[in-house]
C-alpha cells in the first residue's frame, strides 16, 4: 500500500496576509502546494489529504483540487476551533484553534496506512519526498518507528532576517533525542549563529533542523487523540495555547513509545514567511525549472 500525503493547509497566513497556501508563484500560477503534489506523487505517494477551513472549501476545491484530483486520489478535512472530543469544554473567548497536532486529529477517520506531514506553504524539495516515501514504504504494519526530514540548517535560513528553527540532537543511529526551539537563527558572515539572552553561539551547517516534515504511522491518531484529552484538561481554558506536532513525538520517545528517524536530505527548503519573500521564491522556482527538476507546467 501506498503512503498518503497528509498536507496542513488551515492556516491563515497571519504575517503574510491573504490566503498564502494559493498564492501562485510558478510559471503557470502554481503554488508551492502544487510543487509538493508533484513531488510526492513521482516518490510514490498514493493518496493526498488536505486539512482546509471550511470557509475556504469552495476556493480550495475550485483552485487547488480541480488541477489533480484527476491524477490521484484527493480527500478533505476541515479544523475548527469546535472540534474537540466529546464532554471537553473551552474558552469561550478563544479564536484560534488548536495547533499543528489538532490539524493532524482532523484526518483520523481518512489516513489508515502510513503518512507524511507538511505544511502547505513551505517548499520540501524533490528528495525529502523520497527519503520520506522510501521510509514509509517499509513502514506497513509497523507501530511507533517515525521519522522526519531534518534539513540542514544553512539551507533553511531566510535572507530577510533571522528564522526559527527546531533544532534537532541525534543518538549514534540517527534518531531523535531532542527538538530544542532557537528563535533566532541567522548567517553572519561565514557562519551559522542562533542568539539567545544575546549571546551568540555558532552552530555546525549542517546541523538537523525540523521543518514540520514528519512520517507517521496510523496508530499514531490514537496517541494524538489521548494527549488532546489532556491537553484540554490542562490548557483548554487559556486563548493561545497551541497542541503541537514535536511535543507529543518528544513526550512519546522519553516514555519509550516511539523512536523517530531523523532522515537526512540535501535539499534546500524555502517558503513565504514575509511577503519580501516573494519574488525570491519566483526566482528559486524558475531556477529549478531551467535545470530540469521541474516541467515548467506541473498539471
Amino acid at each position: 500500500m501506498k503512503p498518503t500525503l497528509f498536507i496542513l493547509a488551515a492556516g491563515m497566513g497571519s504575517r503574510y496576509g491573504g490566503l498564502k497556501q494559493i498564492d501562485g508563484l510558478g510559471p503557470n500560477g502554481e503554488t508551492i502546494m502544487d510543487y509538493s503534489v508533484f513531488d510526492a506523487l513521482r516518490a510514490g505517494f498514493g493518496k493526498i489529504v488536505f486539512v482546509i477551513r471550511k470557509d475556504f472549501e469552495q476556493d480550495f476545491r475550485n483552485v487547488v483540487l480541480s488541477k489533480y484530483e484527476d491524477k490521484v486520489p484527493c480527500e478533505i478535512c476541515f479544523q475548527s476551533l469546535d472540534k474537540v472530543p466529546e464532554g471537553y469544554t473551552y474558552n469561550p473567548e478563544r479564536t484560534k484553534p488548536w495547533g499543528t497536532n489538532h490539524a493532524v486529529l482532523m484526518g483520523k477517520d481518512l489516513i489508515h496506512e502510513p503518512f507524511a506531514v507538511i505544511n502547505a506553504d513551505d517548499f520540501y524539495g524533490k528528495e525529502s519526498f523520497q527519503v520520506l516515501a522510501d521510509f514509509l514504504t517499509q513502514a506497513q504494519d509497523k507501530k511507533g518507528e517515525y521519522c522526519m526530514v531534518g534539513y540542514h540548517v544553512a539551507n533553511t535560513l531566510s535572507e530577510n532576517g533571522s528564522v526559527s528553527r527546531g533544532v534537532c540532537s541525534t543518538d549514534d543511529n540517527g534518531y531523535l533525542t531532542d527538538v530544542v526551539e532557537r528563535t533566532h537563527i541567522e548567517q553572519i558572515g561565514a557562519n551559522v549563529v542562533y542568539t539567545e539572552d544575546g549571546v551568540d553561539t555558532i552552530i555546525a551547517p549542517n546541523t538537523p533542523v525540523s521543518m514540520n516534515m514528519w512520517g507517521f504511522t496510523p496508530e499514531y491518531f490514537e496517541y494524538a487523540q489521548e494527549a488532546f484529552k489532556e491537553f484540554l484538561t490542562n490548557y483548554g481554558q487559556e486563548l493561545k495555547k497551541e497542541f503541537y506536532i514535536p511535543t507529543l513525538v518528544n513526550d512519546m520517545i522519553v516514555a519509550g513509545k516511539a523512536t523517530c528517524k531523523v532522515l537526512d536530505t540535501p535539499a534546500k527548503w524555502f517558503g513565504v514567511t514575509y511577503a519580501e519573500d516573494r519574488p525570491q521564491v519566483v526566482m528559486k522556482l524558475n531556477d529549478l525549472i531551467k535545470k530540469g527538476v521541474y516541467p515548467e507546467k506541473l498539471f
